[in-house]
């Protein structure tokens, strides 16, 4: 006896007759409601800049975390569900703990991109421990880092998929962003250059025009690790951009 659609749509472990999960289509579709968030890597080290949307003028901007600090050398930035995605940049911090504390060394980029890609696709499975989700998580994360192969960037969606990119853009802005990226971005780009390209890409794609109080910024290289920028610093990124355009 077949299911219906809406029985397919329940079961978060069932695949349609087409071979289709829904329900991790739909956590798909839910990021591009998220902010636009941004990554370049380059030789220097890597970028990330996503945007702050201010829903209120009551709201204290600084409480709002795009992006995040897993270990010295690796920040992430998130776009989707922020509950979904502090429980995975919290399980990300402990992978890197546990690692450090067991082999007294950091763990790669790319690691750090498998593991939290493997809790990724516990949902709907009572055989793991209480961490394990009832449903895909609605959040998709770049993960920026310098380790002992360079500089690395690496995207993983709410199918647990994890991919290394050299620009990547995801959020309600990331086909427009990508495109630009495709356009604009080149290997031998500097980490200033970096810098400006994604200011100025989320300059076209944000709806609100770009300040210091509704973008984050943040960088990792190799002399200066994980290093988010201070407001005051933002302010002189986009006083520095003045009237540029892609």
């Amino acid at each position: 006896m077949f299911l219906t659609r809406s029985e397919y749509d329940r079961g978060v472990n069932t695949f349609s007759p087409e071979g289709r999960l829904f329900q991790v289509e739909y956590a798909i579709e839910a990021i591009k409601l998220g902010s636009t968030a941004i990554g370049i890597k380059t030789k220097e080290g890597v970028v990330l800049a996503v945007e702050k949307r201010i829903k209120s003028s009551a709201m204290v901007t600084s409480t709002i975390e795009k992006i995040l600090e897993v270990d010295h050398h690796i920040g992430c930035a998130v776009s989707g569900l922020m509950a979904d995605s502090r429980t995975l940049v919290d399980y990300a911090r402990l992978e890197c703990a546990q690692y450090f504390f067991l082999y007294d060394e950091k763990m790669s980029v790319e690691s750090v991109a498998q593991a939290s890609s493997n809790l990724a696709i516990r949902f709907g499975d009572t055989d793991y421990d209480h961490v394990a989700m009832s449903r895909p998580y609605g959040v998709a994360i770049m993960f920026a880092g310098y380790d002992e192969s360079g500089p690395q960037l690496y995207h993983m969606d709410p199918s647990g998929t994890f991919l290394h990119f050299d620009a990547k853009a995801i959020g309600a802005g990331s086909e427009g962003a990508q495109q630009s990226l495709q356009e604009h971005y080149n290997k031998s780009m500097t980490l200033k250059e970096a810098i400006k390209t994604v200011l100025l890409i989320l300059k076209q794609v944000m709806e609100e025009t770009l300040k210091a109080d509704n973008v984050e910024i943040a960088t990792v290289t190799k002399d200066r690790l994980f290093h988010m920028f201070t407001k005051e610093e933002v302010e002189v990124e986009i006083q520095d951009l003045g009237e540029a355009e892609l």
